[in-house]
């Protein structure tokens, strides 16, 4: 019997909700080597990178608990969180 070896899907934890998802299903929020905060549709870019489902829900209560914040390891201002929330609608 031979049978063909299944690839391995990567598994990601959302910042908001903390459930663990398939990383293709989740939305990655990166902080580039410049200091910009964006998302990365790919999820390729370079730079250090925290994970959200595609629920403006889960992107407020990682904003409420400062998760995005502590995850990137910088202090994100208000506007970026709203470039975040429009992005995803």
């Amino acid at each position: 019997m031979n049978t063909i070896p299944q690839k391995k899907i990567p598994v990601r934890r959302c910042t908001g909700c903390g459930e663990h998802f398939p990383k293709n299903e989740l939305i990655r929020v990166l902080k580039t080597p410049e200091g910009e905060i964006v998302l990365d549709e790919t999820g390729k870019k370079s730079g250090r990178g925290a994970y959200l489902c595609r629920n403006k829900d889960c992107l407020k209560k990682a904003q409420r608990a400062h998760r995005l914040e502590s995850s990137l390891e910088v202090a994100i201002p208000e506007e970026v969180y709203n470039r975040l929330s429009e992005e995803l609608a």
